[in-house]
């Protein structure tokens, strides 16, 4: 099985020596994607609720450029730097993801990168 490094050109560049995703045969693996702007500047801080959504967005649109979506997502791993904002997550991920929902395991960081609220890794597959 061949190993593919994605450069999602509508993606947030990686912060560091990693790639935004690989592919190795029918899944896609996608980095931790956080509220980072697309230019590379950095952390567009805000509300959990806002930080979640351009979490997503960014997560979407790496998905986009690999070549599957969300609907296709089997699993997520989400970290909040506070549980507190549980419910509050947990609301706008349903926005994202409306129907047989994907394996999610959420977990609180100690600190995530520049102080982010919410990242969110995924595995999904790409359809035939």
């Amino acid at each position: 099985m061949e190993k593919k490094c994605i450069v999602s050109p509508n993606g947030p560049p990686a912060l560091g020596p990693y790639s935004q995703a690989c592919r190795a045969g029918n899944l896609v693996f996608v980095s931790g994607q956080g509220p980072f702007a697309k230019d590379g500047s950095g952390r567009v801080p805000g509300t959990i609720e806002e930080e979640t959504r351009h979490a997503l967005n960014n997560l979407k649109a790496v998905l986009t450029d690999a070549g599957t979506d969300l609907a296709h997502v089997v699993k997520t791993t989400c970290f909040l730097s506070d549980m507190n904002n549980f419910a509050a997550f947990s609301a706008v991920y349903k926005e994202f993801f409306t129907s047989d929902f994907p394996a999610r395991t959420t977990i609180q960081a100690g600190r995530l990168p520049l102080d982010i609220l919410v990242e969110v890794e995924a595995i999904a597959v790409i359809p035939d």
